[in-house]
């Protein structure tokens, strides 16, 4: 069964289309308009008629200047990105030649600035403000790869939904964020921003994101404006390397890195981040077969596109455009809107227009969906933030909710011998690390508002909890080539029943944006101090704050147990001992795959089988004479990561029935574009002694199929709270999103006389087993 939409047929037509309105320009022509797109609009609120209709008459208003001014867009404040600097912002938002800033947040200044655009400049056109808002604003919530381990969209998006309202009340109405690029690389430091390596998982919480931001409508005084970042494929970096290039065939492009961009468009996003990287040879942000041909040629999207920092610019490094002139030409008729502070689109376009190398058209049409946004938030109407309330700042209810999300993030890994929870017979403990007692790496990277000083770190939550029972040392520092410290460290812990070595990266130095590493173990001397306190003999419970999936084949015979936090966010403290304490249950899964070693990267679980697969090969020794040396697989190391994607303990346990299906047998041509064709149901069961909430995750690998598909991938997941002995049907439905594919055509397809496998159980090694055929 075939998605009715345009292949690179209709890409190509689109692409010619600009390239004509360019060509024709120069030659004296008529420039045509856009091409419309041929899908309904996924964004309804900016496709209003009644919106439009003020959108266009506005339009007729400006001249050239004043609308190139609003695809211009400044930093004040704190730069997030290598400067270019302008002093003369006020003089511009009186000429109306700004369209938005970033990195000004307060309602006290954003107002300041706001009242030169209504009250002071010609058109009374509103500012935009925006501001990397990733987990939280002023209450911090776990970083996204935390919030992608909770498994759980509908907690995500209510944490976005507080994000959103404490933005909105600082004066920002447009947030950087949902990060949704796929990534399958641990060294690229901002893997940390987005929610892994799975397309289905990175979907959901991308609809979440969109939706907890944007709210009902876009024009509630509390709702924010989405802008999916970076659009495409920036996770796909070559080695891991930040700002690198990507190549990718145009299947893996589609079945596995556009789904999320696709899932956030069609949950309502209003802007989209172009992003830094090359794609197949074309730089993203001048990329017409992204920005046009799929986005919104295909997806129908009907908001704007602004650039990342600076890179319309970087054009000109990346060698397709010869200088800033041709740069900014090349963005623009490729789908580029608004110019992130590179100042190349005020001071260009202008001349560009008018010397007929960029037709006026073009430029009518990124104004009018730079306008579309600004009106659907109601700016015009309510464009200045509310001062009377003063600043915005956590609350009890918000740091409650802060907390139950870090509770439902954190992952435990290893568990020997049941060291956890602690008990009754653990009366002192030892907590040791440079990062038990930082409150500012708690935050993670890109902190929002977020203050250091309202964070609760480990060692605070500890001494609460164990009043007089708790003995700290620093031990060493994250990046720390001396052991000065150790001895202090060893007494500590030689003096308590337990130990717990809070242990990482430096949140905004190692993860995140131009925090690439070619080495994934503990910085510095930590594993060390690690080995030092287990070689007291009293059980080391390890406890990890990192944004990047870190190599622990080395740690695993110096901790008992071994507990995967990232960073927690505001309530770090109080959520990890409610689960070390045993008072709230483990229930977080890896939304990554965790490797034995760095030479295993990039590593992911939804890969594609060889010709040659190892078969039943014992792959944990090197290969025997005898044995057949001609597989896919190392000879120093096995292919299996030391931890799999979906995996996570519990302080209980859990059993899954084999799945059934709704039906036997199903037509190709009878699965539905919307709703489900087949439901798979199991059974859980709480096998342990304790309640617990357990992921259950399925999973399916297509066989037979015109282009090969992944060994595994995830296809439904549901998180299902049990109490002891209690058993309860799981239901997964199964429709178009999920069992099709894309095929050589670059079509998203299902086709008849392929064969499903279908498992179900607690991560994506999963065996509860069923098969069906699709005719």
């Amino acid at each position: 069964m075939k998605e009715q939409r345009r292949g690179h047929g209709g890409w190509k037509r689109g692409v010619g289309l600009m390239l004509a309105v360019a060509l024709g320009a120069c030659a004296g022509k008529a420039p045509p308009p856009r091409e419309a797109p041929v899908r309904a609009p996924s964004n309804a609120e900016l496709a209003g008629a009644e919106l439009n209709a003020r959108v266009e008459a506005l339009l007729r208003q400006m001249t050239l200047e004043e609308k190139v001014g609003q695809l211009a867009q400044y930093s004040q404040g704190v730069p997030t990105g290598p400067g270019t600097g302008r002093a003369d912002h006020e003089q511009m938002v009186r000429a109306g030649a700004v369209g938005a800033f970033l990195n000004l947040v307060g309602a006290k200044e954003t107002n300041r600035l706001q009242r030169l655009a209504v009250e002071h400049s010609r058109l009374k056109i509103p500012l935009l403000f925006g501001f990397d808002v990733i987990h939280g604003h002023r209450t911090l919530f776990p970083v996204p790869l935390g919030l992608a381990s909770s498994f759980d969209p509908a907690q995500v998006e209510q944490a976005m939904r507080r994000a959103a309202t404490e933005a909105a009340a600082d004066g920002i109405r447009w947030v950087f964020s949902p990060m949704t690029d796929i990534a399958r690389d641990a060294r690229w430091g901002r893997i940390v921003e987005g929610s892994g390596e799975d397309p289905y998982l990175g979907a959901a919480l991308a609809r979440a994101y969109v939706r907890g931001y944007q709210g009902a409508s876009l024009a509630a005084p509390t709702s924010v404006a989405a802008s999916v970042k970076h659009f495409a494929a920036y996770g796909a970096a070559e080695a891991g390397r930040d700002y690198h290039t990507v190549d990718l065939s145009d299947v893996s492009l589609r079945q596995v890195y556009l789904r999320p961009y696709q899932a956030a468009v069609e949950a309502g996003a209003a802007t989209l981040m172009s992003s830094f990287n090359t794609l197949n040879g074309v730089p993203a942000t001048g990329n017409p077969y992204l920005l046009t041909g799929i986005l919104r040629q295909e997806w129908g999207f009907n908001g704007f596109v602004v650039s990342d920092w600076n890179s319309i610019q970087e054009l000109v490094n990346h060698g397709t455009a010869l200088e800033g002139a041709a740069a900014a030409r090349q963005a623009l008729t490729a789908g580029v809107e608004m110019d992130m502070e590179g100042n190349l689109y005020a001071p260009e376009l202008p001349r560009l227009v008018r010397s007929g190398q960029v037709p006026e058209a073009v430029v009518d049409e990124a104004v009018r969906r730079v306008l579309r946004v600004k009106f659907a938030l109601g700016l015009f109407e309510r464009p200045y933030a509310d001062e009377t309330a003063g600043p915005p700042a956590p609350t009890p209810e918000s740091r409650e909710q802060a907390r139950r999300m870090a509770e439902a993030s954190i992952v435990l890994l290893k568990n020997e011998g049941r060291v956890l929870p602690l008990g009754d017979a653990v009366q002192r403990i030892a907590v040791v690390g440079p990062l038990a007692d930082s409150r500012i790496n708690m935050m993670g990277c890109w902190p929002a508002r977020g203050d250091a000083r309202e964070h609760v770190t480990l060692r605070d939550a500890l001494e609460r909890r164990w009043k007089g029972r708790v003995v700290y040392a620093k031990g060493t520092d994250v990046l720390s080539p001396g052991t000065e410290g150790f001895q202090e460290a060893v007494k500590a812990a030689a003096s308590a029943d337990a130990v717990i070595a809070a242990l990482g990266e430096e949140a905004r130095s190692m993860t995140g944006e131009a925090a690439s590493r070619t080495s994934l173990g503990l910085p510095g001397n930590q594993e060390q101090l690690l080995a030092a306190l287990a070689a007291t003999g009293k059980p080391v419970i390890l406890v990890l704050f990192n944004g990047h999936p870190l190599v622990l084949t080395g740690l695993q015979a110096h901790a008992r147990a071994i507990v995967e936090a990232w960073y927690p966010g505001i309530e770090t403290g109080n959520a990890l001992v409610n689960l070390l304490s045993g008072e709230v249950n483990f229930s977080g899964r890896l939304p990554v795959t965790l490797p034995r070693g760095v030479g295993q990267v990039p590593l992911y679980y939804n890969q594609l089988s060889t010709g040659r697969p190892p078969g039943a090969v014992d792959l944990t020794r090197p290969p025997t004479a005898s044995e057949n040396k001609y597989i896919s697989r190392y000879i120093d190391e096995q292919n299996a990561p030391l931890y799999p994607f979906g995996y996570g303990l519990s302080y209980t346990d859990f059993a899954f029935s084999a799945p059934a299906l709704s039906a036997q047998g199903l037509k190709a041509a009878a699965v539905p574009r919307q709703g489900a064709a087949l439901q798979v149901k199991a059974q859980v069961r709480n096998t342990g002694a304790v309640e617990g909430t357990v992921v259950a995750q399925l999973y399916l690998r297509v066989r037979g199929a015109s282009t090969a598909q992944p060994v595994r991938q995830l296809a439904g997941f549901a998180r299902v709270h049990l109490a002891p002995g209690e058993a309860r049907e799981v239901v997964f439905p199964l429709g178009f999103e999920e069992l099709s594919f894309v095929n050589a055509r670059s079509e998203r397809v299902v086709e008849p006389g392929t064969h499903y496998d279908v498992w179900v159980g607690d991560s994506s090694e999963a065996r509860a087993h069923v098969d069906f055929m699709m005719e």
